[in-house]
């Protein structure tokens, strides 16, 4: 989908994430792949990102713009995020997880919190993104909007910590949490 594109700034929204090289990444419902490219680049060839995706469609698209962009570092995984180890990775094996515009669209929402916490080490963090409202239709329906207060609370009852918002753009809320608190 293109059209968020133009609200959510990937590249921004990656460098406010603080990612660093070297490390591992999921990209959780990466879509088609803006910023898993964007996380390859600062985790560089000495980091793996990991697109996790339900649809074959987005992880072919997510796979020629990492071809595009000459980035080898990323492992497509087609997965049900909202199963129980829906993304196939190993307990505690990344550093971060990426949530960006996927939670308006799942229904179990608390299922792709805990695969999230599952994958994640400890003192790793997780960035989510997601729309703050309708806007006229421009993104989700009015009644599948996710809105930032479920968001936290959502991923506090997985056993995630807040520990900073980020300015993901007029259309978008961001928030950063880590697990158990460790930063």
């Amino acid at each position: 989908m293109k059209v968020h594109m133009g609200f959510a700034n990937p590249k921004r929204n990656i460098e406010q994430f603080k990612l660093e090289p070297g490390m591992e990444v999921a990209d959780f419902g990466a879509g088609a792949g803006y910023l898993a490219v964007e996380a390859a680049e600062v985790v560089g060839k000495d980091g793996t990102v990991y697109v996790v995706d339900i649809q074959r469609e987005l992880l072919t698209k997510a796979t020629h713009l990492a071809q595009e962009h000459h980035v080898d570092t990323i492992t497509f995984i087609r997965g049900d995020l909202e199963e129980t180890e829906g993304s196939t990775l190993p307990e505690e094996s990344v550093d971060a997880v990426i949530i960006s515009n996927l939670l308006f669209q799942v229904e179990d929402k608390a299922a792709v919190a805990a695969e999230a916490h599952r994958v994640l080490r400890k003192g790793g963090k997780i960035l989510v993104v997601d729309w703050r409202e309708s806007f006229g239709g421009v993104g989700p329906q009015p009644e599948a909007v996710f809105h930032e207060d479920d968001a936290r609370e959502l991923l506090e009852a997985a056993g995630f910590v807040h520990f900073e918002d980020i300015d993901a753009g007029a259309y978008h809320y961001g928030l950063i949490f880590t697990k158990h608190g460790n930063k």
